[in-house]
């Protein structure tokens, strides 16, 4: 977890330009390119005056979005594990001044976050999965192998995860295979552990792809790089990215006021099917086992789902942002 220190931004004149001519300022300043921006804000159903948390603010655009969405006064905390990232943002956002606050700190501290913010029970909560284009484009982070780099890839480098480096290098190759298939559903991931250990010591991402290549091979026209799945996997375990989500959401519900909007965007299965099983969970409230013929539990339904099916960019979309291409929204409304 990050210092608790408030990166607290500053607003500009409210009448300054237009939402569209103000958030496209924001893009062109931040070089960041939200995904979905008009179905978060619609699936917010941001309001004036409303507060708002972005529990994984990222670059920004979300928040910037939702920032002047509510306007004049409407409230907005983002967090972000990667300290980088949350002063980055928080310079970004200094227009929105005192509207707008960001931290460094995990979502899983999120209870903590709202209650050093001060904020009310929240009309929203957005939850943006996976990681930015500035982490994947930089690679000094290690979380991409088309550029050599470090085999890092955590969220936050001043923390105490232990870094790709530690799992790739240190783990026994069963333990190691395990990773692959449960956090990048790799369907080789016996071999691809064992042409690991056996080309130990790996020290950087483009060594570890070579590695990969080496062991599975290429087929022409596949889309996805062999190393793909397997450098997803090592950045999900570094960064207990499933289990910090599982932690969060039930944070996230209890913090929203009856009404409020719980928005979840996510690019892979493993991460979707968790949001899509709470919320159907949350929904359904009672947890008793399926035959038992009455309910003893007494535990009410906390969420009313809105997307039964997830909301996905459109093609234009797509084309404009090809790392869209996997995103799925979900939203539910608390009760």
């Amino acid at each position: 977890m990050g210092e608790l220190a408030d990166l607290t931004t500053r607003e500009p004149d409210a009448d300054a330009g237009s939402q569209s001519e103000t958030h496209a300022g924001y893009q062109k300043r931040s070089g960041h390119v939200p995904i979905l921006v008009a179905e978060v804000l619609d699936g917010l159903a941001v309001k004036p005056g409303g507060y708002y948390l972005d529990a994984t603010v990222g670059g920004g655009g979300h928040a910037a979005a939702i920032l002047e969405a509510s306007r004049p006064a409407g409230r907005l905390l983002g967090l972000d594990r990667d300290p980088e990232a949350a002063a980055r943002t928080a310079m970004h956002l200094k227009p929105f001044e005192d509207r707008a606050q960001v931290l460094p700190m995990s979502y899983v501290h999120l209870t903590t976050a709202l209650h050093h913010a001060g904020f009310p029970p929240l009309d929203g909560v957005l939850f943006d999965l996976g990681f930015s284009s500035w982490q994947v484009d930089d690679p000094s982070r290690g979380f991409a192998f088309r550029a050599d780099g470090p085999l890092d890839m955590r969220f936050d480098p001043t923390g105490d995860d232990a870094s790709a480096s530690v799992l790739v290098n240190q783990l026994a190759e069963a333990e190691l295979a395990d990773v692959l298939r449960r956090y990048g559903e790799e369907p080789h991931s016996r071999r691809i552990a064992q042409a690991i250990v056996a080309a130990r010591p790996i020290r950087s991402t483009g060594h570890l792809a070579e590695v990969i290549v080496a062991a599975v091979g290429r087929t022409r026209g596949e889309r996805l790089h062999p190393a793909t799945r397997t450098f997803q996997a090592l950045r999900i375990a570094v960064n207990r990215e499933l289990e910090g989500l599982a932690q969060a959401l039930p944070q996230a519900v209890a913090a929203l006021r009856p009404g409020g909007r719980l928005v979840v965007i996510t690019f892979h299965s493993l991460e979707d099917r968790i949001v899509k099983q709470f919320l159907k969970q949350e929904e359904r409230g009672c947890i008793c086992p399926p035959q038992a013929p009455v309910c003893t539990c007494g535990r009410a339904p906390t969420l009313q789902i809105i997307t039964r099916k997830p909301i996905v960019p459109s093609a234009e979309e797509i084309a404009a942002n090809p790392r869209s291409r996997s995103a799925k929204l979900r939203v539910a409304e608390r009760v």
